[in-house]
């Protein structure tokens, strides 16, 4: 047997007000659901990104529902993305006074661009043959 393909990622952030505004406002996910204080649900073509905020999502206690899950420390999460995109990108990030954390050309090919969300999480956009992935 083996595993699907990744149906939901989780990003962990405090101030969700903020987190929402950087993957809303800026990335264009489209909201899903939210319930405040504790989470916000983007819709993601065929995946969700979820954003918990870690202190309140950790002390879940309900029987029936999930287990209590956080972390702490930065997170990651990477988008697919082409060259134009992110030079697309770029110009966005520029726009909104978002610094470019790095630039990567990796050696077997591909280039990766990272930001940070408000929270401080990895923001990574790469091309897919980093991974020798179809684009």
């Amino acid at each position: 047997m083996r595993a699907g393909p990744i149906l939901e990622t989780i990003l962990y952030a405090e101030d969700l007000t903020a987190a929402r505004h950087f993957y809303e406002k800026i990335l264009g996910l489209a909201v899903y659901g939210e319930t405040t204080p504790r989470f916000v649900f983007f819709r993601h073509h065929d995946q969700m990104l979820l954003v918990f905020h870690p202190q309140l999502s950790a002390a879940l206690t309900a029987s029936d529902g999930p287990p209590p899950h956080g972390a702490t420390g930065s997170g990651h999460v990477c988008f697919r993305s082409s060259l134009a995109e992110q030079a697309q990108w770029e110009r966005r990030f520029a726009e909104n006074t978002i610094a470019i954390d790095r630039i990567v050309d990796w050696p077997g090919g591909g280039r990766s661009l990272y930001v940070r969300d408000p929270a401080g999480n990895s923001v990574e956009f790469a091309e897919s043959r980093i991974w020798d992935l179809p684009e």
